[in-house]
Formats: structure tokens, C-alpha cells, sequence
């Protein structure tokens, strides 16, 4: 039976397009662990952000000098560079973590830690400053964004900001929009197989609708224009409980093993007649620190006997008939909306962008690993399309640059939750959402 699902789809008369992959700036390899510490990628982000910004400050302000942290004089204007430092009176403490066992009253989980309080630091090599007055807003920023300020010391000591000066979006290729015709891309996160809210049927009409299975010939036309589908995170969930460092029953052994092959079966589906690339997520079985490294192929026995299906990183970048897209599974957004404050998951995308910086607040409080020459969450060309999973709705803007830069932000919604994909067509960058979403009559 599914030897005759494949010839069918393989019989869709099914679009093409170029794809290349730019995940080798995430791939963590030649990477020895000495015991280093998260210094040296803060030194790397301020040494490459502080070259461009010096580029930048020569046509912001030409007539104002730029000095460091240490050569500020009381009530002499001028531009400092250096990492912003958020103090938070609500940012947990690994302290708290072991008093919490002793406390007779339990800790409450904030969602977001955000408080009048809280205050930015500027520092460089040379020393660290306060920073005062209203034009910088604490709840915009957070810890490890490089910008350049235009102030002056008060005698306080603090630095009274004027001004500032953030990155911006970086230069971006033309995009090769050159194609009449229509092709589009599926985006899908949060499927979370395995888990109560996981409703196969949802996903199984999603797979029918890609392969071509579903509908009439209108509808199959339409699936014959899908080039590419990508899974943003979160494809299982696994029952942790299990895995408490004693050796497992069979019985156990299977249940843990269960989400991965009921996803495996529906991508063989996918993979037969699309192209997908999946991305690992918080829930899935990958390291945990960012950047992600690609799920182990061997997870997947029937998907990896197609060379469709590709095992990716997150981050993830590549490129589809010359549109570069960029994206994660969700992780820096969601740490964003910790320890900052925006109007939703957009705006916050749109400061990374702007920030030129994927994420910022590792690895502050956002895990990473220990890269000692370089920082590769650095955006150093913009993105035609800029997607992010495991948000909570559906969103779409565009973007646009003080260079003409135009970019498609794509906030896509957990499929568990909402039932609902993301299709972006490649042809002028328009995207809509599609849903799948059944309900079942008691």
C-alpha cells in the first residue's frame, strides 16, 4: 500500500526548485571544549559589532568623538560602543534554585521578569558605565546587544544617553524573483507527536494535503506547487518521566521510542514526493544548547532512505530559487519575551534583525555553546524570509530597511495547539495560513 502512495505522488507532475544550504556557520565542528568560558564569545560579538557600528557612527554623527567606558570626562559629549548589561531584580538565580527545596513557600514562575526597577549597563574592555536618561528603554533591551550611544558623563558618574545607534538591518542580496509561477513553502512547527494534545488525523490530512492525496484536481494542482516543506521544532514529545537514570522494561522502551516513529512514518510520506528539511527544538532529542546540531538520521529509517529529507540545524538558513530564508524553532523569541517587553513575537523578531543578532540573550540566559573566535548567531547578510516556530498565533509583516532591505517575518503557530501551517509562495513572498483543524462529535 505504500509502495503505491509513493508512485502516485512520484506520478504529480510536482514543481522544482534549487536549494542550498548555509548551516555551516552553525555546525559545530573542529570545536575543541578547553574549559573556556562565555567571555570569549562576548569578546568576539564586540570586536566584529563594534568594527561596523565605528563604520556607521562616521555618517551618524561625523563632528562627535568616540572614546571608551574609561576615557569618559564629566560633561563631555561624546560616542561610546559596548554590550548592554541588564540589571533584573526578578532574573532567577541559580541560587534559588537550591533554597527553593528549603523554603516552606514555593517560588513563583514569572513569565516574564521584567521590572520598574531594572537598568542597562554599557561595557567594553575598558570598564563598565550606568546608563541614564529616557531615551534608552530598559524594556526594549536586554543583555548582549552591541549599540553605540551618544551621551556624556553626569557627575554621578553614570552616562546620560542622547542617542543611539543600533546595527541595522544588514546589506541583502537581491532576491531572484524572477519566476511567473507559483511555488511555495510549507512551514511547521510544534507537531509534538506523542504528546495528549497531538492529534494524528490533523497531521495525516496535512501529509494527504502535501502529497497530492487530498482534494480534486484543483486541489492536487495546488499540491503539484508545494517545492518544500520545513518542520521548525518541536516534530516529538517524549515522556522525560521515564528517564530517570534506571534501566528501562521494554514496555518503557517503546513508549519512549513511540513519538519518533509515528513521526518517521508520516515523513516517509512527505519525503516521497517533497523535499523537507526538520529542525531540532527544545522537546526534541538534541542537545540542548544552541545551535542546535541536526537529529540523528538514524532516528529516522524510513525518511532517510529518500535524499529529499534532510536533517538540519537550528538556526537554520538556506536559500530556495535564490530567496534566502532564516529561521529557528522558537528559542530566542521566547527568551526575548522573558526579559524584555514588546507588542508580540513580531516586534521581537524585528529587533534581532535590527540588532543583527539572532540571539541576543545567549548566553546570558539562553543557552549555547562556548565558541571562543567567533559568535555565529551574528546576521552578517538579511534574510528575504525570517520565520520562527512554536509561537503561540500566526503573524506576518514585512520588514523594510533604511537600505531598501525587505523582509518577511513569519511567526508560525504550534500545529498541536492550532492545527494551522504556514505556506509562503516564492514567487512575490506572500503568505497566508492554512489549518487543518478537526473536532471530533461525542
Amino acid at each position: 500500500m505504500a509502495g503505491m502512495e509513493i508512485d502516485t505522488v512520484e506520478n504529480l507532475q510536482r514543481k522544482q526548485s534549487t536549494y542550498q544550504s548555509l548551516d555551516e556557520t552553525f555546525v559545530i565542528q573542529n570545536e575543541t571544549y578547553r574549559g573556556q568560558q562565555y567571555s570569549q564569545i562576548y569578546f568576539a560579538r564586540l570586536h566584529m559589532m563594534r568594527t561596523l557600528l565605528y563604520s556607521l557612527v562616521t555618517h551618524w554623527k561625523p563632528h562627535v568623538p568616540v572614546c571608551t567606558v574609561l576615557g569618559l570626562e564629566e560633561g563631555k559629549e561624546c560616542i561610546i560602543v559596548g554590550t548592554l548589561y541588564k540589571h533584573m531584580k526578578l532574573k532567577p538565580c541559580i541560587l534559588d534554585e537550591y533554597s527553593k527545596e528549603r523554603s516552606a513557600v514555593p517560588l513563583v514562575k514569572h513569565h516574564n521578569f521584567m521590572h520598574p526597577d531594572d537598568h542597562l549597563v554599557l561595557e567594553d574592555e575598558s570598564g563598565r558605565v550606568k546608563l541614564g536618561g529616557t531615551v534608552l528603554s530598559p524594556s526594549v533591551y536586554v543583555t548582549g546587544v552591541v549599540v553605540a550611544l551618544h551621551g556624556k558623563e553626569t557627575g554621578a558618574g553614570d552616562f546620560m544617553v542622547l542617542d543611539v545607534l543600533e546595527a541595522g538591518l544588514a546589506p541583502q542580496i537581491e532576491p531572484q524573483l524572477k519566476s511567473r509561477e507559483d511555488k511555495y513553502v510549507v512551514f511547521i512547527s510544534g507537531v509534538s507527536a506523542g504528546s495528549s494534545l497531538s492529534n494524528p488525523l490533523q497531521f495525516q490530512l496535512l501529509v494527504d494535503h502535501i502529497t497530492g492525496h487530498l482534494g480534486d484536481e484543483k486541489e492536487q494542482g495546488i499540491a503539484a506547487e508545494i517545492v518544500h516543506v520545513v518542520i521548525a521544532g518541536n516534530s516529538v514529545e517524549i515522556p522525560l518521566g521515564l528517564l530517570n537514570g534506571q534501566n528501562l522494561a521494554s514496555k518503557d522502551q517503546s513508549r519512549l521510542s513511540e513519538p519518533v516513529q509515528e513521526l518517521d512514518i508520516l515523513l516517509t510520506q512527505i519525503a516521497a514526493g517533497v523535499p523537507v528539511d526538520i529542525m531540532p527544538g527544545s522537546n526534541d532529542p538534541a542537545n540542548f544548547s544552541l545551535p542546535q546540531q541536526p537529529l540523528n538520521r538514524w532516528l529516522f529509517p524510513g525518511s532517510r532512505a529518500y535524499n529529499t529529507f534532510r536533517s538540519c540545524t537550528n538556526p537554520h538558513c538556506f536559500e530556495l530559487d535564490g530567496v534566502r530564508i532564516l529561521g529557528t524553532s522558537g528559542q530566542n523569541i521566547d527568551d526575548l519575551k522573558k526579559y524584555s517587553e514588546g507588542r508580540d513575537g513580531l516586534e521581537f523578531m524585528e529587533r534581532t534583525l535590527k540588532w543583527r543578532h539572532l540571539a541576543p540573550t545567549t548566553p546570558n540566559t539562553l543557552g549555547c555553546y562556548p565558541f571562543t573566535d567567533r559568535d555565529p548567531f551574528l546576521i552578517e547578510s538579511c534574510p528575504h524570509v525570517y520565520f520562527v516556530g512554536n509561537q503561540d498565533k500566526y503573524g506576518t509583516r514585512i520588514l523594510k530597511g533604511s537600505e531598501g532591505q525587505l523582509v518577511r517575518l513569519i511567526s508560525i503557530p504550534k500545529f498541536c495547539n492550532t492545527g494551522m501551517v504556514v505556506v509562503l509562495n516564492l514567487r512575490n513572498l506572500e503568505c497566508h495560513a492554512l489549518s487543518f483543524e478537526t473536532q471530533f462529535s461525542s
